[in-house]
């Protein structure tokens, strides 16, 4: 583990910690390290060895290999440059918390999508038609169309050259509301 990846678990730590609902402490108990050296990983501090990092993981509910690919989702800033992608673009790498497409061009992909989580669809440039819960919407350039989780739909676009941004909740993410919380 380099000292940039080491300084990402930490913060990785951090958030699956406090996503647990568990202090310091607790996690301490559950992993046989010390409340320092905890805090000290995850204020990138401290880089654990592969088996402390194994401790960790386990008192966390979780695996090494997910923490480090949680680790980069805690990067802070990541530019996406125009131009990259030939007809659908990732304009958020990695895994976090959210999942934003950008869709190019007389795209029709001819199959109906459910996710898991809330999405919103933007149009940019050009328009679309997407069909949802058996109405039809005709989006203009400008237009933003919300879908909650769940939610059947498929969409196409309708004028050449069109720019249709999603953003959704990410598929990992258990954005389901719970009212009993």
């Amino acid at each position: 583990m380099d000292e940039k990846e080491a300084l990402r678990v930490g913060a990785a730590v951090r958030r699956r910690r406090r996503t647990l609902g568990l202090t310091l402490a607790a996690v301490a108990g559950r992993s046989g390290l010390s409340v320092p050296f905890l805090s000290q990983i995850e204020n990138e501090r401290a880089r654990p060895s592969a088996r402390s990092l194994d401790r960790v993981a386990e008192a966390l509910e979780t695996t090494t290999a997910r923490l480090r690919a949680a680790a980069d989702s805690a990067r802070a800033v990541d530019v996406v440059r125009a131009g990259e992608g030939d007809g659908v673009r990732r304009v958020v790498r990695g895994r976090h918390q959210l999942s934003a497409l950008e869709f190019t061009g007389e795209l029709d992909l001819g199959r109906e999508f459910q996710h898991r989580n809330d999405e919103v669809m933007y149009v940019a440039q050009g328009a679309a038609e997407v069909e949802a819960e058996g109405q039809a919407y005709r989006l203009e350039q400008g237009d933003t169309l919300f879908l909650s989780g769940g939610v059947r739909h498929r969409w196409r676009a309708t004028v050449p050259g069109t720019r249709l941004l999603v953003v959704a909740v990410a598929e990992h993410i258990d954005a389901t509301y719970d009212p009993r919380r």
